[in-house]
């Protein structure tokens, strides 16, 4: 039964983060393992997924935006999504459109990810796309969001 789970929940990493091994994510077993192409890091948990799901997006705030889009670094829908899922890999229009639906913003208006609201709202959404509609059972999630904004 667990195969048929999407791939980013059997890794407990619902943002399927790719492994890099100059990470130092809190849980972070290694390389994801059973899958003909490994890629995404693996975690020991849940909760510590989705911390380093919302503590990357926490830190592309300090990163370089694109010219013209919200204020210096990324700060908007627009942005945060093109960065997490670029165009060679995604649909990143449809993915912006998303989670700005769920937002409830427009992809170009500055955001403050660091707001609870905002970033449980991104995160969420986040895992949706990536997981195939997966919802975490609330005492999980909101563990993650908490260790992301801690």
């Amino acid at each position: 039964m667990a195969a048929a789970l999407p791939r980013g929940v059997r890794n407990c990493n619902p943002g399927n983060i790719d492994y890099n091994p100059r990470n130092t994510w809190n849980g972070q077993l290694g390389l994801e393992q059973g899958v003909a192409n490994p890629r995404f890091a693996r975690f020991d948990s849940p909760e510590n997924g989705i911390r380093a799901l919302g503590k990357l997006l926490i830190n592309y705030r300090g990163k370089d935006g694109m010219p013209g889009v919200g204020g210096p670094g990324i700060d908007t829908v627009r942005e945060t999504v093109s960065r997490w899922a670029p165009g060679n890999e995604n649909n990143t229009e449809a993915y912006i459109a998303a989670v700005t639906a769920k937002l409830g913003v427009k992809a170009n208006d500055v955001i403050n990810i660091k707001d609870v609201r905002t970033l449980r709202v991104v995160v969420g959404a986040i895992i949706a796309h990536e997981c195939a509609n997966y919802r975490y059972p609330d005492v999980v999630f909101n563990e993650g969001i908490r260790r992301a904004l801690a």
